[in-house]
């Protein structure tokens, strides 16, 4: 049988998603995932399986329980008082209860569960958070390079990242070099325990992916593979959280 992947939703409160596409009300919320993270799981030969945004974490860690792999998406700034910082006006809309459930994720599968665990984006940041470590609030601010490059299509690479030799992204990837795409304006800032970087941007430096060593795959990017699935280096990435999730 096909293994299942837990893929972590977003939330809108607003009752945009609603009114925009005339599927809902102004009342309603609406859980939301990028079809990408969907449509690249199925490729690489899992079963995507979403995981909403619940009332309790029991439910939560029942859903968990009964996937084998899990995939954190992108999506809100994490707030960074959980990392212990005073909120800088540069940070983006907040979710707190997303942010509650994600990190809690993180959590739970790195330390009760031997599952394989794949971190995207936001995904990255709270990887990092969960385990102990903190986060650049802007990058901008913070003296790097602009790596929100929006005017750029979804597949269209526009920065290279240099691959850590000897880690697991080195032995996914098969290169010390790969073009990426850049929609964010936040990255981890000091590594959690544990983790160790599995990629640093070529042009400033800034962490694009890390990494809990050993056999099991945790492993989380900041870039947007999702979005470059239809590129077969990319793809690798799914194609080693369903081949583990396997196991």
């Amino acid at each position: 049988m096909k293994p299942m992947i837990g893929i972590t939703c977003n939330i809108d409160k607003t009752g945009q998603a609603g009114t925009v596409t005339s599927m809902g009300l102004p009342s309603q919320a609406f859980h939301l995932v990028a079809d990408d993270y969907v449509r690249a799981v199925e490729n690489a030969g899992g079963i995507p399986v979403l995981i909403p945004l619940c009332g309790s974490f029991e439910t939560v860690k029942a859903l968990l329980d009964r996937v084998d792999g899990v995939l954190l998406t992108g999506g809100n700034d994490v707030d960074p008082t959980r990392y212990g910082e005073f909120i800088q006006k540069e940070v983006g809309q907040l979710e707190p209860e997303r942010d509650e459930q994600d990190l809690a994720v993180a959590r739970y599968v790195v330390e009760n569960t031997q599952k394989p665990l794949l971190c995207i984006c936001r995904g990255i940041q709270v990887l990092n958070v969960a385990l102990g470590g903190t986060l650049f609030q802007d990058l901008g601010k913070a003296g790097h390079c602009d790596h929100f490059v929006g005017c750029s299509p979804q597949t269209h690479p526009v920065h290279q990242v240099k691959i850590t030799p000897n880690t697991l992204l080195a032995d996914i990837i098969g290169a010390e070099e790969l073009a990426v795409n850049s929609y964010h304006h936040q990255a981890v800032k000091q590594l959690a325990p544990g983790l160790v970087a599995g990629a640093v941007a070529t042009e400033d430096g800034t962490i694009e992916s890390i990494e809990l060593p050993g056999e099991r795959m945790v492993l989380a990017t900041q870039w947007h593979p999702e979005m470059m699935y239809t590129t077969p280096l990319q793809q690798k990435v799914f194609e080693r959280l369903v081949q583990q999730a396997a196991r």
